[in-house]
């Protein structure tokens, strides 16, 4: 059982975040090493607030924050291997096998198509590496809000081919639902405020989409 007050090896953080900042150098605007920064501030705030601090590590907390979107399918460059890659970038750094392995499964456990296409994997993990749910509650709130409507017009608007019909689709596919999906009470919390800010925006979309003559009803769906 770990505690909240357990030692954090500083020097292996800051090697990992400034790792962490070059890798994110290469994605667009939507999965910056700003996103990384909000992802840990949120993390940090959940696992002070929420039950079960003690049984968590906070040094697993802050490592998989920095690096859950390290491999991302989405940004995955040719000849890395997502599976191990986390591991293997914190061995280098000189984290320990122990702690780079549970790291790797916090950050593969992160994964929103994951949970949807196994979801009692998912709560498998958590009951083994009980950083996940703060971890994952900590990205999927980025996700919404207003800072999460900025960061699907960025994701969208980064793809060629895609509209901004793509960006309020994705609120309706995904985003809308991430609040039901949360696994802390505080993640709840936070959750509810953030989803009741995005219905607003899609209600003002279509509203104004309306005038201009285009079917705005997909947005109050």
């Amino acid at each position: 059982m770990a505690s909240i007050d357990a030692p954090v090896n500083e020097g292996l953080i800051t090697s990992v975040t400034k790792y962490v900042e070059t890798y994110m150098a290469n994605y667009d605007g939507s999965h910056d090493f700003n996103h990384i920064q909000r992802v840990l501030g949120l993390a940090k705030y959940i696992h002070t607030h929420a039950p079960g601090a003690s049984e968590r590590d906070p040094q697993v907390v802050t490592l998989s924050a920095l690096l859950h979107d390290v491999g991302d399918k989405k940004y995955l460059k040719p000849g890395e291997d997502a599976s191990s890659l986390v591991n293997d970038l914190l061995i280098s750094h000189g984290a320990t096998e122990e702690l780079a392995k549970k790291v790797q499964t916090v950050c593969l456990g992160a994964s929103y198509s994951g949970e949807i296409k196994d979801p009692a994997r998912t709560q498998e993990l958590i009951k083994l590496h009980p950083e996940l749910a703060v971890v994952q509650d900590a990205d999927r709130l980025d996700a919404i809000g207003s800072i999460g409507i900025g960061r699907v017009f960025t994701f969208t608007g980064a793809r060629t081919k895609a509209s901004m019909a793509d960006s309020i689709q994705h609120f309706h596919d995904k985003l809308l639902k991430l609040q039901s999906m949360m696994k802390t009470d505080v993640g709840r919390q936070l959750a509810e405020e953030r989803t009741r800010r995005m219905e607003e925006f899609l209600r003002w979309w279509g509203e104004e989409a309306a005038f201009s003559g285009i079917d705005g009803a997909s947005a109050l769906a």
